[in-house]
């Protein structure tokens, strides 16, 4: 599958791993705890055992691990893609982009804090 598409987004995204729980709107006892691929500050990433159909209302709760509250925000699902797998053993995995929906000013900062933390760190490893 080529991915260029999903790379050219509005916001840098960075590999950060915190946690995640999703509440699925449309099921009310979905709630889902899971960690992020990747985040940006208008959405993340995170990897399911899971389908949760394009377009539905979640509510996230997201730990930045910076010693802040957490995050509180409605989001909507924007992308699924179901992960191959040969082994017929293992779960089927589903990578899904989840976009933020009203994002507070303030929070939308501290996420922007963390990417720009990241990149200048990766951008100084090399």
């Amino acid at each position: 599958m080529n991915w260029d598409g999903l790379n050219r987004r509005r916001f840098p995204r960075v590999n950060y791993p915190c946690l995640v729980v999703i509440h699925n709107q449309e099921k009310v006892n979905d709630v889902i705890l899971t960690h992020t691929e990747n985040i940006g500050v208008g959405g993340i990433c995170v990897i399911l055992k899971q389908d949760v159909a394009m377009f539905s209302p979640v509510n996230l709760e997201i730990d930045l691990l910076d010693l802040g509250e957490h995050i509180k925000c409605p989001g909507r699902v924007v992308w699924n893609v179901q992960r191959r797998s040969d082994a017929k053993t293992k779960p089927l995995f589903y990578d899904i982009g989840v976009e933020f929906v009203d994002l507070p000013e303030a929070e939308k900062e501290r996420v922007e804090d963390v990417v720009k933390r990241l990149i200048h760190q990766q951008d100084n490893q090399f």
